[in-house]
């Protein structure tokens, strides 16, 4: 079987094609895609049985793909196979990729992936954005942006997308940030401030954090919680293989849910919000150290060397986050909560205290807590990749405009 077409993302990828002859043929492009990606390389008569066409209607599709540059042929099949071998397909290395993005609060950071899933160019700049105005940090953005499109460009790579994480609300118009309290961001139209020849979809560091871990993660279920951390903590709620929105788009704000209701202000105008005790700077904070670059390789190091102080304050962070994920535990009954970003490289100091409170607040029903393989990369990995669904699900949208 051909994999499945998931979550429909920020780029339109999933979106419903027309149930037109039309519509049938960019749907059964995207099939061919998808199991070439997934389980090549194939040839012609693979592809056909996997997704039960006749091997004529697949070798049509697949010459009008190979002609777009999304496949090409590797040649002959592998020797010892029965029959006359049939040429091997396989999703290109050249031609559209996925630029990704991602503006933290203390770095911006921007990649391409080709549509085998490879990053083919990287570009970061560390420094604080905070207290910055969207505009001298989107013009710093859009210089990063073109150099990795130029080195993509270089290696016969196209810009078929961009997609920018960000650490705050974004409405459904998938280019406006209603509030990004870290940044001290609101109502920015963030789409206008970049490149009008790369137009964004624009979505929650988490979210893209959360696809990343459904699209690239080891063994993750259909429904999970992914968490993430920076300086705010995010959640990306996943539901049977697609995110879990919201009527506004804000669904996953963990960070602002309170775990001591009596606790110090946050940024968002509550109190006691999770970010007051499991954020970065709450850590640092409790542990007595000042922040700076490098700040959760520090804590780790002085965790792993003994340090009672960094100890106590990560067993209290991993009590919050323990707190404040009982509730999303108990109404969702997710398969698993999936620790990412600053949190994975924390992990096994957070973990007692989180499985600790989860235990004790859930009933007695098990809910496996996991660390995520791809850490701090998540958000600008789910960012690219988003881009590069979109082309899978919908070849027949880019086939044409190169």
């Amino acid at each position: 079987m051909t994999a499945p077409l998931h979550e429909a993302n920020p780029t339109g990828a999933g979106r419903a094609l027309p149930d037109t002859q039309q519509g049938m043929r960019r749907r059964n492009l995207a099939r061919v895609m998808h199991t070439v990606s997934a389980e090549g390389p194939l040839s012609r008569a693979a592809v056909a049985t996997h997704i039960g066409l006749t091997r004529a209607a697949v070798s049509t599709l697949v010459d009008e793909l190979v002609r777009a540059g999304l496949l090409e042929e590797l040649g002959p099949e592998r020797p010892g196979r029965v029959g006359r071998p049939g040429s091997a397909l396989a999703v290109s290395g050249n031609g559209p990729a996925g630029i990704g993005a991602e503006i933290g609060v203390d770095h911006l950071a921007v990649c391409a992936v080709d549509l085998r899933g490879d990053v083919r160019a990287r570009a970061v700049r560390q420094g604080t954005n905070r207290d910055r105005g969207p505009e001298p940090v989107a013009a710093e953005l859009t210089a990063l942006l073109r150099q990795v499109v130029a080195e993509a460009e270089q290696q016969g790579l196209w810009p078929a997308g961009l997609a920018v994480a960000v650490p705050g609300l974004v409405a459904r118009d998938g280019r406006t940030v209603v509030r990004a309290p870290n940044l001290d961001w609101r109502d920015t139209d963030l789409a206008a401030l970049l490149p009008p020849e790369l137009p964004p979809a624009v979505d929650n560091e988490a979210n893209f954090g959360g696809l990343a871990e459904l699209w690239l993660g080891e063994a993750t279920p259909a429904d999970f919680l992914h968490v993430s951390a920076e300086i705010g903590i995010g959640a990306a709620v996943v539901v049977d293989g697609r995110l879990l929105r919201g009527t506004r788009g804000f669904a996953g704000e963990l960070g602002h849910v309170p775990v001591r209701p009596d606790g110090p202000a946050c940024a968002c105008g509550g109190r006691g919000c999770l970010e007051q005790y499991a954020g970065e700077e709450a850590v640092l904070r409790a542990a007595g150290l000042q922040p700076g670059e490098n700040r959760v390789e520090l804590l780790a190091e002085r965790a792993e060397n003994g340090d009672e102080d960094v100890r106590r304050a990560l067993r209290g962070a991993g009590e919050a986050l323990g707190i404040a994920l009982t509730g999303t535990v108990n109404l969702l009954d997710p398969g698993s909560v999936v620790l990412g970003g600053a949190l994975a490289a924390l992990a096994p100091w957070l973990l007692p205290s989180i499985q600790d409170e989860l235990s004790r607040r859930t009933a007695g029903r098990t809910c496996p807590v996991t660390v995520s393989r791809l850490g701090s990369e998540g958000p600008l990995l789910g960012a690219a990749h988003s881009v590069v669904r979109g082309v899978l699900d919908d070849p027949g949208a880019v086939a044409g405009r190169r």
